[in-house]
């Protein structure tokens, strides 16, 4: 049987896919991260302009919400909460609305608190080697935990790795979300997330940063 690359298709997760050009097939790495819902609930972003925290600019909108509470993380997580080993999952919602592709490949994440301390994303795969957390609020000072193997961490649930923010592409008209998770000792409403390195995949030219404001002032 001759194989006939416009009539095939695969699936992804929940996804379909066939024959289409190049931005719908991009919409792979954008709607479905790495082991997919994986048979559990699904779980989906609302539209980005129902989100109180985010910020427009150049044709590009992100939004960014905190998920602290285990009343907040129960629909993406389960019974596990992050946030009570030590990493604050925040979820990222960006669209597109200019006319050319945006390249997510570079991007950066960083938690400011009021302070204007500056913490750095900690890649998903890398939460399940964390141990040395606490529960928030048990001890005075910052939480500064290590990385081991440590066998059955929480944080090695699928939903930890398998729902951060992989996207590497956004084209024109489409949305990408997902989890990025920061070590914080606490959370505030006059903290902000810093995101740039979003690039113009046409013209090379970085974008201005983002700074989405936890209080939405």
């Amino acid at each position: 049987m001759r194989f006939n690359a416009l009539t095939w298709g695969t699936r992804i997760g929940k996804i379909a896919i066939w024959s289409a050009p190049w931005p719908l097939l991009l919409l792979v790495s954008i709607t479905a991260a790495p082991g997919a819902d994986n048979g559990k609930a699904d779980f989906r972003p609302r539209p980005i302009n129902e989100y109180a925290h985010r910020q427009a600019s150049e044709g590009v909108t992100i939004a960014a919400q905190v998920y602290e509470t285990d009343e907040e993380t129960r629909e993406a997580f389960g019974k596990v909460n992050p946030y009570r080993y030590g990493a604050l999952p925040v979820f990222i919602v960006i669209q597109n609305s200019g006319k050319d592709a945006i390249r997510l490949d570079k991007m950066t994440f960083t938690y400011v608190l009021p302070d204007r301390t500056r913490v750095e994303s900690t890649p998903a795969q890398d939460l399940k080697y964390l141990h040395g957390a606490k529960r928030p609020g048990t001890v005075p000072g910052p939480v500064i935990p290590g990385i081991s193997r440590i066998p059955k961490n929480p944080l090695a649930e699928w939903e930890i790795e398998g729902r951060a923010f992989a996207a590497r592409m956004l084209p024109p008209g489409q949305t990408a979300s997902g989890f990025v998770y920061f070590q914080v000792p606490q959370t505030s409403a006059a903290a902000s997330v810093y995101i740039a390195g979003l690039t113009n995949a046409v013209t090379g030219n970085e974008l201005y940063y983002f700074e989405i404001p936890m209080s939405g002032k």
